[in-house]
């Protein structure tokens, strides 16, 4: 196992049971999921059943209240073993736009029930074809008619719909003609995909090259009780940046822990392959881009405990999280380049698990938020830089 620098971990006792948990769920069972394009509800169920899926709900409501940092901590350690939380991730971000914002009728009706394991919300629908990041620019309509909100629209690449009882939607109220401000005038609702999916919500999977389950949604008259509108009407973008915070800095901390298995599968073979009657690991040409994968993501890592505090303090942590994915991601991503290369023609080999972790931490250079929106809101937000787009 790698080092740990700095202080001692406090997380250590989360991580220890983490590990124990998926070391049930070996390389081999991950593999066949793959191969398989399934989803992995066997250790989806394990995750729930040990309550580790509820870290961000608070005790009161039956969670552990444990906030986001642990959160990020059992993300990362999902990822470290060699699994992939992008099939749980969304259980633990979308709890942001609801602990926030929910009512409290809201929270007692749907926090015990995700809490106890009887209900999902792993999904968000937020991105449009016709938009894409331009989230300002969303044209999903919900129009308040007779108690209710009917709605109609499309979103698309929205994961995990068919894994999921709730999912929590964003859609424009006030036609954007009538406001002076872009981000205005859209809400924040929650979606029971039991009564929705048939009746008024048509879900099509899209197929993509990593084994990560999203879709494209279709609105048509899809009726919501006004209840299940989260805070109040309009003010849904400034809401559902709760939610995205928390998502960035989870996808960085899944990134840190796919970024330890990259470098602890080269640095075990770099020590254990024997060229030219020594192993491959005594070459600085093979030593030093691993030294450099860890030091890098030593540094990511960092960022992303920056960004959980702040959370956690209930403070804005926009430019942090956003910097941490950005860290987190790149890190990753060169992580995996490294131990491809250390492993050469085996590191193509399904067999090694390279090339399906390879495929799904390129992701995240492009979801949940591209790295050159990260750039613009860097060089606007924090650098005083004219608005680029």
């Amino acid at each position: 196992m790698l080092p740990r620098l700095g202080a001692a971990d406090e997380h250590q006792e989360i991580r220890e049971a983490v590990r124990s948990l998926c070391r049930a769920f070996p390389d081999e069972y991950f593999r066949q999921i793959d191969e398989q394009r399934a989803y992995p509800q066997a250790f989806v169920d394990a995750l729930m059943a040990g309550g580790w899926l509820s870290a961000m709900i608070p005790e009161e409501y039956g969670g552990t209240g444990l906030g986001l940092t642990a959160a990020s901590v059992i993300m990362e350690e999902i990822n470290r073993s060699g699994a992939n939380s992008a099939a749980v991730h969304g259980q633990m971000y979308n709890m942001g736009t609801l602990l926030r914002n929910g009512s409290r009728a809201q929270k007692e009706r749907y926090l015990p029930e995700i809490a106890a394991g009887r209900l999902r919300i792993q999904s968000m629908a937020v991105t449009e074809p016709t938009s894409g990041t331009d989230t300002t620019q969303i044209r999903t309509s919900a129009v308040k008619k007779d108690g209710r909100y009917v709605v109609n629209g499309q979103k698309v690449w929205t994961s995990r719909v068919r894994h999921s009882d709730l999912m929590v939607l964003l859609a424009r109220t006030t036609p954007l003609r009538e406001l002076a401000r872009k981000s205005d005038g859209m809400s924040v609702f929650i979606v029971d995909l039991r009564q929705a999916v048939g009746k008024g919500l048509t879900v099509r999977p899209i197929a993509n090259m990593v084994n990560h389950e999203t879709n494209e949604l279709f609105f048509d008259n899809l009726e919501i009780p006004q209840e299940n509108l989260i805070g109040e009407e309009g003010k849904g973008f400034r809401y559902l940046l709760d939610g995205l915070n928390a998502e960035r800095t989870l996808i960085a901390a899944e990134c840190i822990g796919d970024g330890y298995w990259f470098i602890e599968r080269a640095r075990r073979y770099a020590s254990e392959r024997i060229v030219f009657d020594r192993p491959i690991g005594q070459n600085q040409g093979v030593q030093f881009p691993i030294a450099e994968a860890y030091i890098e993501l030593e540094a990511a890592n960092l960022m992303r405990f920056q960004a959980c505090a702040l959370f956690d303090a209930e403070q804005p942590c926009g430019a942090q999280a956003n910097m941490a994915k950005y860290l987190a991601a790149k890190a990753s991503w060169e992580a995996a380049n490294v131990c491809l290369q250390t492993h050469g023609g085996f590191g193509f080999a399904t067999e090694y698990d390279i090339e399906r972790k390879f495929r799904e931490t390129r992701l995240y250079q492009v979801a949940p938020i591209s790295t050159n929106l990260i750039f613009s809101y860097v060089a606007e937000h924090l650098l005083g830089l004219p608005r680029s787009f």
